[in-house]
């Protein structure tokens, strides 16, 4: 009689909510919450003043698991919450409890089969250099200098063999845990713009440093000491020791991640302050 009465008694549905969400990463170990305390996270930020609105433990999943100090301004973060607390909590209750260099910039309840990384179809990320002797005093922690000029048209002849399908195990860290070094990208390109080089890469999804090490080839590229064509033996050769040194965090924004229109996401493309939105040709 006790067990069918409890069998009866209904658990509280949980609400599933998506935020969209920026930070500076210079000052954090990453996205993912690590197990020593002494390394701060965007994650563990997130969900302590999640937590403290919904009253109850709260765990968030983000589009893509940004390395240490890699900065994002369009993460995609959902969580449940066995209250909806409405978007005001959700965005300005959440950020007066997070460090001014972490930001929700809105919220959306979505449909339970949504997940922020299992859902998504693409990722944008730009990789910012900019082209100067003496290193930048305002954008320090937010750029990657170069201290020549680099040649932007064989870099990009050099990014044209990335596009596509293909083993990417030569761009791959040597800690990468994913199952599979197969990605798609579908663009990779160098662009020009207010005064600095802009690699703006696209994919179906991203290994570990695999952007960071790709730039860190075409900057090799860029300056003349290599071919375009060693990229395209990299990715045949598909060893990550032959390839360059990896590319400095600074530079590297998330930017974007594409979802099904059945979502009904806000748009998800945001340039940092200092770049003009790159449209797509």
């Amino acid at each position: 009689m006790l067990n069918s009465a409890l069998s009866k008694i209904e658990t509280p549905s949980l609400q599933k909510i998506a935020v969209i969400i920026e930070y500076d990463g210079a000052k954090y170990s990453g996205w993912q919450k690590q197990s020593s305390p002494i390394q701060e996270t965007v994650q563990e930020k997130l969900e302590a003043a999640l937590s403290k609105i919904a009253d109850s433990s709260i765990k968030t999943y983000c589009a893509g698991r940004t390395d240490t100090g890699v900065h994002a301004t369009t993460q995609v973060v959902h969580f449940e919450t066995p209250i909806d607390r409405g978007a005001k909590a959700w965005e300005a209750g959440s950020n007066s409890l997070l460090p001014p260099s972490i930001r929700v910039i809105c919220s959306k309840p979505v449909k339970n089969k949504f997940h922020a990384r299992f859902s998504a179809e693409a990722r944008r990320y730009h990789y910012i250099i900019q082209e100067r002797k003496t290193t930048s005093a305002v954008l320090a922690g937010k750029i990657t200098q170069s201290r020549s000029i680099l040649n932007s048209e064989v870099m990009n002849l050099a990014a044209a063999a990335l596009i596509g399908e293909q083993d990417f195990s030569a761009f791959r860290a040597a800690g990468c845990q994913s199952k599979t070094a197969f990605r798609n990208v579908i663009r990779a390109k160098i662009v020009r713009q207010r005064g600095f080089l802009v690699f703006d890469i696209i994919a179906n999804a991203f290994l570990q440093h695999m952007v960071r090490n790709i730039v860190g080839a075409l900057l090799e590229i860029g300056r003349e000491e290599r071919k375009p064509s060693w990229v395209e033996g990299l990715l045949a050769g598909k060893d990550r020791t032959l390839g360059a040194v990896t590319a400095p965090p600074d530079g590297l924004y998330l930017v974007g991640v594409q979802y099904p229109e059945e979502f009904a996401l806000p748009s998800a493309y945001v340039v940092p302050p200092f770049l003009s939105p790159i449209p797509l040709d």
